[in-house]
This record gives structure tokens, C-alpha cells and sequence, in this order.
């Protein structure tokens, strides 16, 4: 016998009878589902009957870590609210990390301390899987602590386990890694250099560094979103995985990152004529051409390029020129900085710059932006007062110097 009851908005009990126990008292199997309609619930009471009477099923609160979080929160939750680079990071520190060392407890037997001696462990130097002899970083152990965090909270919403073991687990700490990017000679270098190369990497690399676009965000960008006559971009989606070699084109993943770029007078003119090169080049590729969509950086028939491939071309591009050594996304800080730095020399308020910097570079809140770049802030402000000692007195008035006086 197997029944539905109704337990809130979207959420159904279903309750399976599996026999008798040694006492002669009836077995019970449920299970909470999230669907909207009770069409769905009874599809989902039919694979639930079904798992009973095969013996397939297990009782939430006996499953392992490594079952659950293979067979019921991917499936049920990663794969539905991920974007697919996010998705694929969860999997991989699930998999490399988590679960080899913690997925062979039962759920309801994990404890804090198993928790706490885990990330102890990956403070060692062993516990990197790509062959480093250096420990992980905070940044990964943190996005660790996330995944794994993420994984027992579902556990708890879905009233698997009734206390969360990682709620007496502090997050580990964030290293202490400057932030790296040009300021305006190095970024006028690194220009002069880009003229040395294709327009297309050349104009990519500069709408990175003054735009501070996203990697995906450019890759994904088509003429469609280009608008002359305003000199914006209007960022409406992003490129942020190629898997099997077809790109995975989505809007972005908050809707602060949805947003219109100013572009410089100077980018937007050459950025035309790049336009014309491009229809130019469409033309003499003819029947070769693989897209229909009109993506302004592409390979040599239409397509977007690979995830990585930007990354790889920055690399090379450094190098050979022998300019300072960032990351790719380091140019999206470069854009921040000198953004903040101009506002600041032309007297423009702190809280001003970085609100225009949030909306510019698509962050979701005020206080991410604030707290990324305090520390240039902080520097631009101490230079502008520093300014101000053309106006010491001991320096023009005779005498001025302070000097203890009896009243």
C-alpha cells in the first residue's frame, strides 16, 4: 500500500508499506519529495514503490555520505542550481577531497570531530592531489568547507539528519595574498605591447583591462550587444565552460552581473573598424563558416573559443613580452584600480568610485566591492593627503615651527 500526504508548498510525503516486522507491526517507508504538483508527486511515488519492492531502497538517515551526495544531491540539487563551471568545481573537491575521506560514514554517524580532524588534514601537504609539494590554500580550503557545508545542509532540509555536524566547524582562513594588477604606467606598457599583436587579442585584452569584464562574459559577447552609437556592451550572458568541445552559453549567474558598459570613444572607433575586418573576413570564409550567431571574438570560422583559450593566449602574450606576471582576472582588478585611482586624483568621493566600480564590474553587493578594493582606497587616500604638505608652514612661513610656550 503506498499513499501521498501533503506537507507544505511543493512538498509531499510519500509513505510505502513494505511488509511486517518480527513483531507483527507494519513497516513504513517515506520519503519527502519537492515537486509542485501531485501529478508529479505520484510519478515520484511510482519509482519510490518501485525502489522498495526491488530492495533498492535505503532510509535517508542509513545512506553514506558518498551515497547521498551522489544520488541525491547531485541529481537533485548540484546539477539543477549550479552553472556549469560551478557544477563542475563542486564535483571535483566532492570527489577528489570529501568523499574519499569522509563518504564511507553513515550520515547520522558523522560528528564534528571527524569534521574537524578532516580539515586538519588538509592543512598538510599530502592532502594536494596534483603532485605539489605545497600545502592547498585557503581559498580551497574554504570552497572545500563550502561544498561540504552545502552537501550536509541539503541533508538537513530534507530532514535527513536532524543537526548539521559543520555548524561547530569554523571556516578556514582566506591567506593573506596581495592582490596583484597594473597601475597606469604598467597598464599603458602593456598596451603598447598589445599593438603588437592580433586586433582581435588586442581588443579583447584591453575591454579585459579597462572594462573589467569577466573571462566568459567577452567570450560570449556578440555584435547584438555591441552598441555603437551609445559606446556600451551590454552584458546579457556568459560563456563559462566548453565541454566536449561546445561552449556552455547562459545568461550570467546574479543579475547584478547583467549590465551596460560605458566603452572609451577611443576602444568603440577601433573596435569599428575591427567590424569591418570581421564582415570582411566572413565574406572570404563563405560556406566555412560554423555559427550563426555573430560573436565578436571567435576562431577562425564563427565559433566562440574555448574557455581556456584566453588564458593560454595571456600567458604566452606576458611572456614573450616580458611584462609583469597576472592572472588573466587579475586585469578585472587592473580596471577597479585605475578607475579608483583617476576618481580619487580628480577629487571624486571614495563611496562614489566604488559604486560605480560594483555597477561597472557587475558585483552583487556594495560591501564586496568595498572590501576588495579597501586596501586602494585606503593607499589613493594617504597619496592625496600626502598632497597636501606643499602647505606645511615650516616650509614658507619664518618661525612657524612649534615651539612650547608658557601661557
Amino acid at each position: 500500500m503506498a499513499s501521498i500526504e501533503k506537507r507544505g508548498k511543493n512538498s509531499f510525503r510519500l509513505v510505502v508499506e513494505a511488509g511486517y516486522d518480527a513483531n507483527g507491526k507494519r513497516i513504513k517507508r517515506t520519503k519527502t519529495v519537492k515537486v509542485k504538483t501531485k501529478r508529479e508527486a505520484e510519478i515520484e511515488l511510482a519509482k519510490f514503490v518501485a525502489e522498495v519492492q526491488s530492495g533498492e531502497y535505503i532510509a535517508p538517515e542509513k545512506m553514506t555520505l558518498s551515497a547521498f551526495s551522489e544520488r541525491e544531491w547531485l541529481p537533485k540539487y548540484a546539477e539543477k542550481k549550479f552553472a556549469p563551471s560551478s557544477l563542475k568545481h563542486y564535483t571535483y573537491q566532492l570527489r577528489a577531497q570529501i568523499l574519499p575521506a569522509l563518504g564511507h560514514l553513515r550520515l547520522d554517524q558523522i560528528k564534528t570531530m571527524h569534521l574537524i580532524n578532516f580539515f586538519n588534514e588538509l592543512d598538510k601537504p599530502t592532502a594536494r592531489k596534483d603532485g605539489k609539494e605545497k600545502p592547498l590554500s585557503g581559498a580551497t580550503k574554504q570552497f572545500i568547507y563550502k561544498v561540504l557545508k552545502n552537501v550536509l545542509d541539503r541533508a538537513k532540509d530534507w530532514q535527513v539528519i536532524q543537526n548539521n555536524p559543520i555548524d561547530g566547524v569554523k571556516m578556514p582562513a582566506r591567506d593573506n595574498v596581495e592582490m596583484k594588477y597594473y597601475d597606469s604606467s604598467e597598464a599603458k606598457k602593456v598596451i603598447q605591447k598589445l599593438y603588437e599583436e592580433p586586433a582581435l587579442w588586442r581588443l579583447y585584452f584591453i575591454a579585459s583591462m579597462i572594462g573589467g569584464f569577466r573571462r566568459g562574459e567577452l567570450l560570449a559577447l556578440e555584435w547584438r550587444h555591441v552598441d555603437f552609437d551609445e559606446g556600451t556592451f551590454s552584458i546579457e550572458q556568459s560563456l563559462s565552460l566548453t565541454v566536449d568541445k561546445q561552449p556552455i552559453i547562459k545568461p550570467p549567474k546574479t543579475k547584478s552581473s547583467i549590465r551596460k558598459v560605458d566603452m572609451p570613444e577611443w576602444y568603440m572607433e577601433e573596435l569599428r573598424q575591427y567590424r569591418l575586418e570581421w564582415v570582411k573576413y566572413k565574406d572570404d570564409v563563405g560556406d566555412a563558416w560554423e555559427e550563426e550567431r555573430e560573436f565578436v571574438f571567435h576562431n577562425e570560422f564563427g565559433r566562440p573559443f574555448h574557455f581556456h583559450t584566453p588564458t593560454i593566449k595571456w600567458r604566452d602574450f606576458i611572456k614573450k613580452h616580458g611584462l609583469k606576471k597576472i592572472r588573466l582576472h587579475d586585469l578585472r582588478h587592473t580596471a577597479a584600480t585605475l578607475l579608483i585611482e583617476t576618481a580619487i586624483e580628480q577629487g571624486i568621493d571614495a563611496d562614489v568610485t566604488l559604486k560605480g566600480v560594483q555597477q561597472r564590474l557587475g558585483h552583487s553587493t556594495f560591501a564586496m566591492t568595498a572590501d576588495t578594493y579597501a586596501k586602494v582606497t585606503k593607499r589613493m587616500s594617504k597619496k592625496l593627503a600626502g598632497n597636501l604638505e606643499v602647505f606645511d608652514p615650516r616650509k614658507f612661513v619664518p618661525n612657524s615651527s612649534p615651539k612650547d610656550k608658557s601661557i
